[in-house]
């Protein structure tokens, strides 16, 4: 495994709005909390963004349509995303990371990369993490899953492996028994169509498609192709990287369940675009270029930019020029991931940056 003696921690909190919820109000106790779009008697449009674990027996997950939640479980307890209280509670919970790790990579609001390596062997590791998880716990009233590993890739399965409230460790030596019979759907990037596609080619483990020719591969995704065969196999060469000299920023939602649907997508995009300006602005910074990310079902994704007359923070102007780039793509498609991206930034960072650029819609 290509690790340099890395190991990584990726730090992923419980059903994390939902979580915060109950414990502000105990009695959601062993409800189905879902957190998202008002669901209007389920016409609403927009998405869920989590839920808790007993929702989830129902079929829900995040990034659904709210209106297909509701179908699934109409008698759920449905919340309105409370963004100050789970900035409070995600800027807590990264303080006490930030307390164990020299290196910290914030991916979300929720979730985190820790470079552990200093600690200098795999059980240590699985040391720290369970104090970390025991921590988060009395400090924060919550729980996390932890995935350990020699890089983020296989540590972000890891950490998902043992869900709510788990810890998974996989040392270099045991990545391609750990990765080989998850179903490829595990790999980060692959999702539904994708894993259709590649049952198709008669791939459905992750050891499947390690012993895959990587040529068919390419032919049939082009240079995704590599990348997903790589990770597959176990190598991941990405570092834990922290936000100093940040030259961009961007937020990206997943679909659980791909979408064609103009609304929910339109209304995806605006929040996407308000919660960059506000990470933007909130950290003295303003920028001149906007770009809207889509990925298709599958690994198709495109990008359409505009460069802006002059430098901006300012959340119309922003979502304005989000709004007219993702006009060309709501063309009946259906969508998987779709991202908002501000580059071209001067200014100075005077502080960390703001969380609220992690919070998702």
């Amino acid at each position: 495994m290509t690790t340099g003696g890395r190991i990584v921690l990726h730090v992923d909190m419980d059903s994390f709005f939902a979580s915060v919820e109950v414990r502000r109000d105990p009695s959601l106790t062993g409800k189905p909390v879902i957190v998202g779009a008002d669901p209007k008697g389920g016409a609403g449009r927009g998405v869920v963004s989590t839920c808790s674990y007993e929702a989830r027996r129902y079929g829900v997950h995040s990034g659904m349509p709210i209106s297909r939640a509701y179908d699934l479980c109409p008698h759920g307890v449905y919340l309105p995303v409370d963004r100050p209280l789970y900035v409070r509670a995600s800027e807590a919970i990264m303080a006490i990371l930030s307390r164990h790790a020299g290196r910290i990579e914030q991916v979300s609001i929720d979730e985190a990369y820790l470079d552990v390596s200093d600690a200098g062997s795999f059980p240590a590791a699985e040391a720290l993490a369970a104090a970390i998880k025991q921590e988060i716990r009395e400090a924060a009233g919550l729980t996390c899953s932890i995935g350990v590993a020699p890089g983020k890739a296989v540590a972000k399965i890891a950490s998902d492996y043992k869900k709510p409230d788990g810890l998974t460790v996989v040392s270099p030596d045991e990545v391609a028994g750990f990765l080989a019979p998850l179903p490829v759907e595990k790999i980060p990037g692959v999702g539904k169509k994708t894993g259709e596609d590649l049952r198709q080619m008669g791939i459905r483990t992750i050891g499947d498609l390690a012993s895959c020719d990587i040529q068919d591969l390419i032919a049939r995704f082009g240079r995704a192709g590599i990348q997903v065969h790589r990770l597959a196999r176990g190598i991941d060469d990405a570092g834990v990287q922290g936000r100093e000299g940040c030259k961009s920023v961007s937020r990206e939602t997943t679909f659980d369940e791909d979408t064609a649907d103009p609304g929910t997508l339109s209304g995806v995009v605006a929040e996407l675009a308000d919660a960059v300006a506000g990470a933007l602005a909130a950290d003295g910074l303003r920028c001149r270029t906007v770009t809207v990310k889509v990925r298709y079902s599958g690994f198709e994704t495109h990008t359409r930019s505009r460069t802006l007359p002059r430098f901006t923070a300012d959340p119309g102007a922003i979502r304005r020029a989000a709004s007219g780039l993702l006009l060309p793509f709501l063309n009946g498609r259906s969508v998987r991931l779709i991202g908002v991206r501000l580059s071209t930034l001067e200014g100075g960072r005077t502080r960390q940056a703001s969380i609220d650029e992690f919070l998702p819609s």
